[in-house]
């Protein structure tokens, strides 16, 4: 390698990235973050910091994000130095490495998922390396080609037997410093949020001087359970999850069984995962943080068993009342309502007509002031409320009550969380609805006012959605019940949100327009003369069902 080896640099730390979730990895990543699973009994992310440590690297920097508290045993454990990346869900790893950019000299970089056999940790090294894993046949990882001397001359994302850039890398100072003043460069690019570190080093290529060292069959990257499971047997028969172990024991077969598996949706009430059991395909709902608090999974197992007969809906194969575990059987090639079509906006209105239509009836109800007030409390005493003029919107929202009593109408079974997410377009054209965790009695124009502002629609659109769902021009008293729950639907799932927010799950500009919606709907309703002779004196946030 010419000049390179000219003299030995010591190693002043190590970087590790471990903030990420982990998707591929579910469900054992709902309560472990990757890094932290065992492999042959030992943590991933442990193996690496004692070979660091046995090498005389201690001056060791983790970068946290997801399950942060977990980490939190290092400090005591190893003396390691935490950093907490608030960005963790919305920006790749590139976001990781810049925030610990300050620690950046002649330094290791690794990720925490990693596990590493025999370490290739020293304490001086003569220039900056990237661990590389031979794969035959073709590949999705980031390939590479290098010279004679063993420099790293381009890299390529995808390609066939080919070394691949996968595992822990050392930066010197110089390749460091360039660096440092390249990732402040991408972190100002429009689409920075979507970055690898090692996009900046793949563009970059011919200015950073990077060399192969070659870690095939010693550095293994696990993409998901079965791959773990073929390097470590234990995992075939115990997955150390709570999750796996309810489905095998809802179907009395071994978690070996249990194949296929694979994220669906990371959503903002529930997580759920594809899995197989022979030919049969399944999706199975694991709650999110804090829904035990919000949701009644009893009252939701009974509107599962009312409506079962009926076919419109998710076909069900079990149901745990205590935990809100669902396992229902998975359609191939089934999407989600657009709620801009205008095609799929009339199946979305005609199909919650259909079962409004059926005027099922069922005990519990879709209390919303009861809802309100509690979401309400709760976000309060988290002091998650941050708007400015909440003392005059709770004004508003107390006579959008007192409307309410007015115009109510008899209650129906209705869906609650009516998003168009949770309309399934099958390939006869035909929809079902799913997600009844919400659903009790209420006036059904409440569904489609929830339908139009979680599609965030306008003014334009979301009377559309009430013209198909009468299928004729709305009466007087039609309009003001969809501006009604319009406004009141806003702030009941803006202080959803201000609560879960408190909880450390991020919504972005959610909870601000779902406050307008109850601000703007509301002057809809004056502009409408829809509160003559109504004071603002009936108070919901007495934590009082109406």
């Amino acid at each position: 390698m010419g000049d390179t080896q000219a003299y030995l640099k010591p190693v002043d730390n190590a970087i590790i990235l471990a903030a990420g979730f982990g998707s591929r990895f579910v469900p054992l990543t709902y309560d472990t973050p990757k890094g932290l699973l065992e492999v042959h009994g030992k943590p991933m992310l442990e193996r690496q910091i004692e070979q660091l440590i046995e090498a005389g690297i201690t001056d060791i920097v983790i970068v946290i994000g997801y399950m942060k508290e977990a980490f939190e045993y290092l400090v005591d454990a190893y003396g390691v130095k935490l950093i907490y990346n608030p960005d963790y869900a919305t920006k790749n790893n590139l976001e990781s490495l810049r925030l610990a950019a300050p620690y950046l000299k002649n330094s290791y970089v690794l990720m925490a998922d990693n596990w590493i056999e025999r370490s290739p940790f020293n304490a001086h090294e003569s220039h900056s390396w990237f661990s590389c894993l031979r794969f035959d046949g073709p590949t999705d990882e980031w390939c590479i080609e290098s010279d004679e001397s063993g420099r790293i001359t381009s890299i390529e994302i995808g390609g066939a037997d080919a070394l691949a850039i996968v595992g822990p890398a050392f930066f010197d100072e110089a390749f460091s410093n360039r660096f440092k003043e390249l990732m402040d460069e991408y972190a100002r690019c429009p689409d920075a949020d979507d970055f690898y570190w090692e996009q900046v080093l793949k563009d970059h290529i011919d200015e950073l001087v990077m060399y192969v060292n070659d870690q095939t069959g010693n550095v293994h990257e696990f993409e998901c359970l079965e791959e773990l499971r073929a390097y470590d047997v234990s995992y075939a028969t115990d997955s150390r999850n709570e999750v796996m172990r309810f489905i095998a024991d809802s179907f009395g077969v071994e978690e070996s069984a249990i194949t296929d598996i694979f994220p669906l949706k990371e959503g903002v009430t529930n997580n759920s995962f594809h899995f197989a059991l022979g030919s049969d395909e399944y999706v199975l709902r694991v709650p999110g943080i804090g829904t035990d608090k919000q949701i009644d999974r009893r009252s939701e197992k009974l509107v599962y068993d009312s409506i079962a007969p009926l076919g419109i809906s998710d076909e069900v194969v079990r149901f745990d009342a205590e935990t809100g575990i669902k396992i229902t059987r998975y359609w191939h090639d089934v999407r989600s309502a657009d709620p801009f079509d205008d095609r799929d906006l009339e199946i979305s209105m005609q199909q919650i007509k259909k079962v409004h239509e059926l005027a099922i009836e069922i005990p519990h109800r879709f209390d919303i002031a009861r809802m309100i007030a509690d979401y309400y409390a709760l976000a309060e005493s988290a002091h998650a409320i941050r708007f400015r003029d909440i003392e005059e919107t709770n004004r508003k929202v107390r006579r959008l009550f007192a409307l309410k009593k007015r115009v109510e109408v008899p209650e129906i079974l209705c869906h609650g969380d009516y998003a168009h997410i949770n309309i399934l377009m099958l390939p006869d054209g035909e929809g079902r609805v799913i997600d009844w965790e919400f659903a009790g009695m209420g006036d059904p124009i409440m569904d489609v006012a929830m339908y139009a502002i979680f599609a965030e629609l306008d003014k334009e659109r979301i009377d559309l959605a009430l013209r198909l769902y009468v299928g004729d021009e709305p009466t007087e008293n039609e309009w003001t019940r969809h501006y009604l729950y319009v406004a009141l639907g806003g702030f009941l799932w803006c202080m959803w949100a201000e609560y879960k927010q408190a909880l450390g799950q991020e919504f972005g500009e959610y909870p601000m327009t779902m406050y307008r919606y109850t601000k703007d709907f509301y002057r809809e309703l004056e502009k409408r003369g829809a509160f003559e002779g109504i004071s603002d004196t009936w108070d919901p946030f007495g934590i009082q069902s109406e």
